[in-house]
């Protein structure tokens, strides 16, 4: 989808709203440079300029992230796909392919890492602070599972040996 447009009008007012309807976006998504203001010339005939304007769309907290992970990835050489879902609060990012075992890392040290990142790169200058959380197929759900597993096997083991077992 395009990103900037420049449109003309008969006033500023009227090249807006043409500019924003062919990026379908609202005001509020968009920054808006006035190039021109047009004016009706004599009787609104001699000497008439057009308005002209060129309207940028803002980019999202999703799309920073994904462009950010993609430049990320194609550095490291993997191939992956990524789906983004994003609300007011938080951007999920769903990453499936070949190469995902070296994205997850030891435990999912990697991957908690370029969370991190990715939420600095969203945040910084933001007022409001957005959630990142990136899942590699499923992984953190299949880790997290994992962890309550063995948490109630060590929990049974003490419940029959009465002594104390310590965790990482």
């Amino acid at each position: 989808m395009e990103r900037v447009v420049e449109r003309t009008g008969k006033n500023v007012e009227e090249a807006i709203t043409l500019a924003l309807e062919e990026l379908g976006i609202d005001r509020e998504s968009a920054i808006v440079e006035v190039l021109e203001e047009g004016n009706k010339g004599i009787f609104g005939i001699i000497g008439a300029k057009m308005a002209k304007v060129r309207v940028t769309k803002k980019e999202t907290a999703g799309e920073k992230v994904l462009k950010y992970l993609q430049d990320v990835f194609d550095k490291m050489h993997v191939n992956i796909e990524m789906d983004m879902e994003e609300d007011d609060n938080s951007v999920f990012i769903n990453i499936q392919g070949e190469d995902s075992g070296i994205i997850i890392g030891r435990r999912g040290d990697t991957l908690d890492a370029l969370q991190y990142l990715a939420s600095l790169v969203i945040n910084k200058g933001e007022e409001e602070y957005k959630r990142v959380i990136i899942d590699i197929e499923n992984y953190r759900k299949k880790r997290e599972d994992t962890l309550i597993r063995l948490s109630n096997k060590l929990a049974n083991r003490v419940m029959r040996t009465r002594k104390s077992i310590t965790l990482e």
